[in-house]
């Protein structure tokens, strides 16, 4: 009689949760995903996904499908939010793939889930459920129970808590931690293309930085879509949610006096969304027995050095390694995941944190102060001290 298959159970659906599905089919484990939602809805938003993402991706053997569905930016610009001067940063195509084996892409979310949906349900059709909402879990020395909200019980070998910023797992886990707000919320939008003026669809990626507040902008699905994201520090909005709608007006006064571009994208947007920014200090430890957890639900950041997603998929390949490395000691398997894992994405966390002042300084209120700014801050040299660990991070060869 050979081995029994062990049975792990994943709370949410989303980037992690799939990915981390995908993973661990892949390395011959059974893996049922509980999702909250009754369908996966079209949450209009943009990621990116640096070299050292898409390196996770490739190992997932979904790179090259997300890929035909998202753009290759041809580079990363800094602009200041009054006048448009652009400082132009780095290459993110041809010589991303040269350094790094792997271009920087920008992708709608949706694609991103999609492509993980397809891959794992070619393996397990019948993986997903969804309308599930997690309600807690429980757990003994040899198997771990999960409930949701409806009553119903199940059971499997491991149990992994991708349920995101608000997670039940983590609660259940490690007790409440309430989010603490950043004091900053940003406004989301996705525009199609043809609204913008024709010298706004350029294949790049724009960090618009000023006092007080900075936006992102780049395209998506080839070029069809232009992503929006705009960030301003403020204290009067305090919903942690991607679907509170606002207005056209209020985003305008956010951004009175701001360039013209900026002006443009926010008249065009279809509808723009409020999402105020919230965060945890990192965690020091994930696992307790049979039960860890992955993504935001273990390591929320702020928007601001674009590897939320990432993270997700990094954590999702190093887990499947670990597991497979010592399947006949899941606890084990486990914790060594939180060990290669926790200290990288402490890094990040705080990277991203860091990233506000430079997206915000004062010194950015006129030309003269910015160009002295950006010159300290956005050089070869401080980039490459800033970026070169993240982009070069290999999933496949951190030790497990």
């Amino acid at each position: 009689m050979g081995a029994k298959t062990a049975h792990i159970l994943i709370a949410g659906g989303g980037i992690g949760g799939m990915a981390a599905a995908l993973s661990l089919l892949q390395r011959g484990f059974d893996v049922d995903i509980y999702e909250q939602a009754d369908a996966f809805r079209e949450v209009g938003a943009g990621v990116q996904i640096s070299p050292n993402g898409n390196r996770a991706l490739n190992t997932l053997g979904v790179f090259e499908a997300l890929k035909a569905l998202s753009c290759n930016a041809d580079g990363k610009e800094i602009r200041l939010w009054n006048t448009g001067q652009t400082w132009k940063l780095f290459d993110l195509g041809h010589e991303a793939v040269e350094r790094y084996g792997f271009p920087y892409l920008t992708v709608f979310r949706p694609d991103l889930l999609q492509v993980l949906v397809d891959a794992v349900t070619a393996l397990k059709p019948d993986a997903l459920h969804l309308g599930a909402r997690v309600a807690g879990c429980a757990q003994s020395d040899d198997t771990v129970t999960l409930t949701l909200e409806n009553g119903t019980r199940v059971s499997g070998d491991a149990l992994i808590g991708a349920d995101g910023v608000h997670s039940r797992i983590r609660h259940a886990l490690w007790g409440e931690s309430k989010a603490q707000f950043s004091g900053m919320m940003a406004w989301r939008g996705v525009i199609p293309m043809e609204r913008l003026p024709q010298h706004m669809t350029r294949p790049v990626a724009t960090n618009w930085v000023g006092p007080g507040a900075h936006v992102v902008c780049y395209p998506l699905r080839g070029g069809q879509l232009m992503n929006f994201v705009a960030t301003v520090e403020r204290s009067d909005w305090l919903t942690e949610s991607w679907n509170a709608e606002g207005t056209l007006a209020e985003c305008k006064a956010d951004f009175a006096g701001w360039h013209s571009d900026i002006q443009a994208m926010i008249e065009n947007a279809p509808s723009l969304f409020k999402w105020a920014l919230m965060g945890r200090p990192p965690m020091s430890a994930w696992t307790r027995g049979r039960a860890t957890l992955l993504g935001d639900a273990c390591h929320p950041t702020l928007p601001f050095l674009a590897q939320g997603a990432v993270m997700a998929l990094e954590d999702a390949v190093v887990l499947g390694r670990s597991l497979e490395a010592h399947r006949d000691n899941i606890p084990e398997a486990l914790l060594r995941y939180e060990a290669a894992r926790l200290d990288v994405t402490a890094r990040k966390v705080m990277g991203a944190a860091a990233n506000t002042e430079r997206f915000h300084n004062p010194a950015l209120a006129t030309e003269a102060g910015a160009q002295a700014y950006v010159d300290q801050e956005w050089s070869r040299a401080a980039i490459l001290n800033r970026y070169e660990w993240l982009f070069t991070y290999d999933v496949n060869a951190v030790t497990v």
